[in-house]
Order: C-alpha cells, then sequence, then structure tokens
C-alpha cells in the first residue's frame, strides 16, 4: 500500500487521554503495518482557563469539577497509572494549568514546517511531565528552540496570531462535526474513533480502510 491512509486527530494538550490514545495509536500502526498521514487540528478544552492559572492541578481540577481533594488525588493517580502503561510518566504536581490556544498556534505553526507532530510530542511531554507553562509565549518559543527552530521567528508568529485563524477554523469544523470530547481521530473523512481506544481497535479501523481501499 503505497499511499498512506490519512488521519486527523482533534485533541487538546491538556488532555491526558490525548496523550495516552496518540500512544495508543501509534502502537496500533506499528501493529497494523498501515502507513498513515497524520494531521492535528486544535481542540481547546477549557480555553476560559487563565494564561498564568493561580493554582496547582489538583485545584484546578477541583474547581472545574466540583470534586473534593481525596476523589481529584484518585483522578489523578487514575490517569497516571493509565500512562504509565504506555511508557508515559505524568507528573501531576509540576503540572501548570493554562490556556492552551498559544500552544495550538505553534502545532499550526509547526505543521507549516513539516513538523507538527515532533512539536506535539514535545508540547505534551512539556505539560505533563516538564511543568512548563505551554501557554506563555516565551516558554513556547523555548520549546521550539530547543528542537531547533528560529526562536525569534516563533515568538513574531505567536506574538503577531499568525496562525490564529486556523486554529479558530479547526475549533469550529469541530463543533460542526459534533465533537465535543477528545481526542477524536477520523479516517480518510470515513470513519470515526473517540477516546483513547485500545491499539486493536485502531488496529482494526486502520486495516478496514487499507482492505476497502485495497
Amino acid at each position: 500500500m503505497s499511499t498512506p491512509i490519512k488521519v486527523d486527530v482533534w485533541s487538546d494538550i491538556a488532555c491526558p487521554f490525548c496523550y495516552i490514545g496518540k500512544r495508543k495509536f501509534e502502537a496500533a500502526v506499528l501493529a497494523s503495518g498501515v502507513p498513515v498521514e497524520v494531521e492535528y487540528h486544535s481542540f481547546e478544552l477549557s480555553p476560559d482557563t487563565p494564561e498564568d492559572y493561580q493554582g496547582n492541578h489538583a485545584d484546578y481540577l477541583g474547581a472545574k469539577l466540583g470534586a473534593g481533594p481525596a476523589q481529584i488525588r484518585q483522578m489523578e493517580h487514575q490517569t497516571t497509572s493509565l500512562a504509565a502503561t504506555v511508557g508515559l510518566d505524568f507528573a501531576y504536581d509540576k503540572v501548570k494549568p493554562t490556556r492552551t490556544r498559544k500552544a495550538h498556534e505553534l502545532l499550526h505553526y509547526a505543521k507549516a514546517k513539516g513538523r507538527q507532530t515532533e512539536v506535539k510530542d514535545r508540547l505534551l511531554a512539556a505539560y505533563f511531565t516538564d511543568g512548563v507553562n505551554v501557554g506563555r509565549v516565551e516558554e513556547l518559543a523555548d520549546l521550539a528552540a530547543e528542537l531547533g527552530f528560529d526562536r525569534a521567528d516563533v515568538v513574531r508568529s505567536l506574538e503577531s496570531g499568525e496562525f490564529a485563524d486556523e486554529v479558530e477554523f479547526d475549533i469550529k469544523t469541530a463543533a460542526e462535526y459534533g465533537i465535543n470530547g477528545v481526542p477524536f481521530f477520523v479516517f480518510e473523512n470515513k470513519y470515526a474513533v473517540s477516546g483513547a481506544q485500545d491499539p486493536a481497535t485502531f488496529a482494526g479501523v486502520l486495516t478496514k480502510v487499507a482492505g476497502e481501499r485495497a
């Protein structure tokens, strides 16, 4: 099969299941042997979160869900344990809740340069493991520079909102598709899979699409 299957993925940086789902999907691609072309699209789970949220992840989640400290600790433990099963190390004590709009703009910047998946991985690790505030232009520029991008050009792009319209288009498209939760995977504009499903589920869809094409 020479032509890769197009997979459009709506996800957010501050979404643990998006990170976990990404790893499970990648395992499915490896297991199935089906070539894919992945494009990530913007989705904001909490667009009202301030850039400099005053509090930790437990405070943020408790306020958002109306849950007590014990319940929040249990939720964090569950997602941390699930992340570990796919080789991810979540450090909720370091997480800095923030609006992810600028991080999505950086992903579009990276896409324009053919490096979106690489930057997506780095942003997820920065948020869930390294304690980086991915809502701040300066910290996003540092991450980009770390990957070899021109830091000054990244600052220019983010401060000018060069890709703001692209982010907004993704969000509006998600609403038109009825997407209200992420991750959300669309295969060849034909089949959809919602959530961080097991690799076997993703592999089954990839194999089905590849078989239909053949």
